[in-house]
């Protein structure tokens, strides 16, 4: 095996794990779509023996993606949502968790409808204030669970800090990185325990399967192991490959993304149509600063509000051509959603709802003067 730990991120994207198979000499990882495997000795289990526990392609991914993050190990899931339940289960019967404000609508009912069936306690908090985070902390607080950039409001969290009150207090702390990817943003060196992607979204990047992953360290590498194990929640070869093909290009793909977000998040900015714009490459985020220090760069999604409420967001997104209505993000098709309406549409009538004129933008990579012309005549129509 190779030392990939001094090469740059694009190399090791396209290296790590991914050396030409001792079988065949394959250049690229073979694709091991195998339940079962021959056990040199019938009474001890060899390297692999069931691809519920690992698989070669699987295994292969895992390198790489803990790689792009700094960790020790990765663990791939069949989405984020079972990637993100398997680090809740940290959280045993009787513990508390802390999560962002501003989380994901799947984050919301897993804690609000299925977490809570079990004793695990919760609470919705601000951590862009460290006064509120160390005010909520309880002697039984086990995990502290950060988004950043959020969903859909694109606050940026101060890892760093959030890490330290909960290591002071004794919990674990777990950042979901989607939104920035591991080119963007790497957790772990900033403290976390547990990084995790939704790899639907950028690391897959072509809209085309659906995982998750979790990268950590030595410590907790063994529970989480376990925990899937147990439930089977691992990813499968087939999309392990996909995913492996998508990680090769996820340098140059971010760095596209991002240059059209920030084209697409001047012109809303100065758009009489547009209330707010909230992305965190602008001087007008609330969390600038932080972004620029705590990312090397601000990804591609943008969310903003539009001027005339619930009907014109409604309008807007009824009059784009190029630009698609669906849910996810991070293809190279553009894309564009009410999260009051659909992703986060479990949260209404809580402190914590999106505002039904907000929009959020998943920024492919299409020509940016394409995706501003769109913008532009579905705002006139709406």
């Amino acid at each position: 095996m190779n030392d990939y730990t001094k090469l740059h991120f694009e190399t090791k994207a396209i290296h790590v794990g991914q050396e030409p198979d001792p079988a065949t000499g394959a250049v690229v990882t073979p694709i091991y779509q195998v339940s079962t495997f021959l056990l040199p000795d019938p009474s001890e289990p060899g390297e692999y023996v069931y691809s519920r526990v690992a698989n070669p392609t699987v295994v292969a991914l895992e390198r790489a993606v803990a790689a792009l993050e700094g960790g020790q190990h990765g663990l791939a899931f069949g989405s984020g949502m079972a990637a993100t339940t398997a680090a809740m289960s940290l959280a045993h019967a009787g513990d508390h968790v802390l999560i962002t404000d501003n989380v994901y609508g799947g984050n919301f009912r897993l804690l609000h409808q299925y977490l809570n069936r079990y004793d695990v306690t919760h609470d919705f908090i601000d951590m862009n204030d460290p006064a509120a985070i160390v005010a909520a902390m309880r002697p039984n607080t086990r995990l502290l669970w950060i988004e950043t950039p959020t969903n859909p409001l694109l606050k940026v969290i101060d890892i760093a800090q959030a890490a330290e009150i909960g290591h002071r207090h004794g919990a674990w702390v777990g950042v979901d990185n989607t939104f920035a990817s591991p080119y963007f943003q790497n957790p772990l060196a900033l403290g976390a325990d547990i990084t995790m992607h939704s790899c639907t979204k950028y690391l897959g990047g072509h809209s085309d399967l659906v995982a998750g992953m979790l990268v950590v360290n030595d410590k907790l590498y063994e529970p989480l192991f376990e925990a899937r194990r147990i439930t089977g929640g691992i990813l499968g070869p087939f999309d392990a490959w996909l995913m492996l093909r998508g990680v090769k290009t996820l340098a140059v793909r971010m760095e596209a993304h991002q240059r059209n977000a920030f084209a697409v998040a001047r012109f809303l900015e100065g758009h009489p149509r547009v209330a707010q714009v909230l992305y965190p490459g602008l001087e007008s985020h609330p969390q600038y600063a932080l972004a620029a220090r705590q990312m090397r760069g601000f990804s591609g999604m943008v969310t903003f509000e539009i001027k005339g409420g619930h009907e014109a967001a409604r309008k807007f997104v009824q009059a784009l051509r190029l630009v698609t209505s669906a849910v996810s993000l991070g293809g190279v098709e553009s894309l564009v959603e009410i999260p009051h309406d659909l992703t986060h549409q479990v949260m209404q009538g809580t402190t914590i709802a999106i505002s039904p004129a907000m929009i959020r933008l998943s920024i492919g990579l299409e020509h940016a003067d394409d995706l501003i012309a769109d913008l532009g005549q579905a705002l006139a129509a709406a």
